[in-house]
């Protein structure tokens, strides 16, 4: 296999061979080991990446820690980056070596027969989701090998960008402008986008709205965030860590709610109460995960119209509670799956307006590291409660 060499992407020199290099290998729960990989070349309708920048997201520290129902070992974890062709498989022609590509877990196909992908209602293209699930590319089999023995490593979420390469189906491939900076563009491969979706496709928040946000990390910031473009006048932020209503304000929150300040209410009776209307928000957001909280949110909507949406993924197992009378009362609960962008289509755009300043995404960015190794780095970066997104630079 051919080393690769930081920076010098020679292209004519790996092309259809493997790739020897570094990668972030979860062999279990917890188990994280930098490895030397083998990453084969891509098969026909495959693409091979250098990946540039990875984001860290709470979703790859959910699967890590056993909560993902779906998650496989040994895998290689990562799903937020930016990233720069390599080269490409048989009959691919959307991208091309030298291209920049923000990888995509949610995959667009564009075929004529995708009843999905020609829906304006979805964006959830099934065309891979079969063996996406399984860890594997759309043959069946992986791309990726440990160098020392020579076993098979899973893929994980169509993406798996802890390594300094990795394939990819060109569907799952959103080419952005080369002039976009690879730190800001893999924010928006995950936690920012659907956060900004949510309130822009998903529940289409007016203006002169009401918004509750429950959970105020990265994706409740960037609800707000996208709640006041929308010109919402009321944004709420409920956390139990008072240290991140700071920069909520910032962004755009008017109101802040701890919910250990109300040991002896529910966060729903407090929030209606203090709703402009008293009558609940118009809007309310889960970025939390918790089902509790889930429900909290969907009680704190208005009544008679309003719209609760899921963003958070809840842990194996966990199931959403309510009484029915609050959705006979005109409340509607909904959820998103990276905020309705159809990758290949929406990404680029939302990159051209990061680089026009329509849309801000600087702030996101607290913590920076260096090297594939830099991911343990990121990850306790995570867990302490002050970062919002780690970008590791291979």
């Amino acid at each position: 296999p051919e080393r690769h060499h930081r920076l010098s992407l020679n292209i004519t020199m790996t092309e259809g061979k493997p790739i020897e290099c570094k990668a972030m290998v979860a062999f279990g729960v917890n188990d994280l080991q930098e490895c030397d990989i083998i990453v084969a070349p891509p098969k026909a309708g495959e693409v091979r990446v250098k990946v540039v920048t990875n984001a860290l997201c709470h979703t790859d520290i959910y699967t890590l820690g056993g909560s993902d129902p779906e998650g496989l070992f040994p895998c290689i974890l990562g799903h937020e980056a930016g990233a720069i062709v390599e080269s490409v498989g048989e009959g691919v022609t959307s991208v091309k070596p030298g291209d920049h590509v923000v990888p995509g877990y949610t995959p667009q196909c564009k075929e004529e027969s995708c009843i999905f992908c020609q829906s304006s209602k979805t964006n959830l293209c099934p065309k891979i989701r079969a063996t996406q699930g399984k860890g594997v590319m759309p043959d069946g089999t992986s791309r990726f090998t440990l160098k020392k023995d020579g076993s098979t490593i899973f893929h994980f979420m169509g993406c798996s960008t802890f390594g300094e390469y990795t394939v990819l189906a060109e569907i799952s491939c959103a080419k952005i402008d080369p002039a976009m900076d690879l730190e800001k563009a893999c924010l928006f491969g995950c936690g920012i986008s659907t956060g900004l979706g949510a309130v822009w496709n998903t529940c289409k928040v007016e203006k002169g709205s009401s918004v509750a946000v429950f959970g105020i990390g990265a994706v409740g910031l960037a609800v707000i965030q996208a709640a006041k473009a929308a010109g919402a006048t009321a944004i709420a932020g409920i956390d139990i860590n008072p240290k991140k209503f700071e920069l909520a304000k910032t962004l755009g929150m008017t109101h802040s709610f701890n919910p250990k300040d109300y040991p002896d209410k529910t966060m729903q009776s407090v929030l209606v109460a203090e709703s402009p209307s008293t009558w609940g928000w118009d809007y309310t957001f889960d970025c939390t995960g918790n089902t509790d909280v889930m429900r909290s949110a969907l009680e704190a909507s208005h009544r008679g119209w309003g719209q609760s949406c899921v963003i958070g993924v809840a842990a194996s197992g966990h199931e959403i509670k309510t009484r029915p009378f609050n959705l006979i009362i005109g409340r509607t609960w909904k959820g998103t799956a990276f905020g309705g962008w159809k990758t290949r289509d929406d990404v680029p755009e939302l990159c051209k307006k990061c680089m026009s300043g329509e849309i801000v995404v600087d702030h996101f960015i607290t913590h920076k590291f260096k090297g594939v190794a830099g991911t343990v780095q990121a990850i306790e970066a995570l867990h302490s409660g002050e970062c919002l997104r780690a970008v590791v630079t291979y």
